[in-house]
């Protein structure tokens, strides 16, 4: 298991903050969210895989702006009609 440093990971981020920034995002998605990695895992942990995507390249700056896609939007009317299925009680419409 070679080591990854601060300055392989400084050829695909601007700086230390961004990298900061962007393996911790990652590594939530990881862990968390249940992102599959993008490399093979070799039993590392989420911050390790992530450090790893940067590296490779397979990770950049963009995944601080990115939408998160698993949330459905909702228009007022599939609100409206949700909520009369399950009988809450709504607020009146100014």
């Amino acid at each position: 298991m070679a080591r990854i440093t601060v300055e392989d990971c400084l050829d695909h981020v601007d700086n230390r903050f961004e990298l900061v920034m962007v393996g911790s995002k990652r590594a939530r998605q990881i862990a968390v969210e249940g992102r599959p990695a993008l490399i093979d895992e070799e039993n590392d942990k989420p911050t390790v895989i992530a450090l790893r995507e940067i590296e490779q390249g397979l990770v950049t700056a963009d995944i601080l702006t990115e939408v998160p896609q698993d949330y459905e939007i909702l228009d007022a009317e599939e609100v409206a009609d949700s909520a009369e299925a399950t009988d809450v009680p709504q607020e009146p419409a100014e």
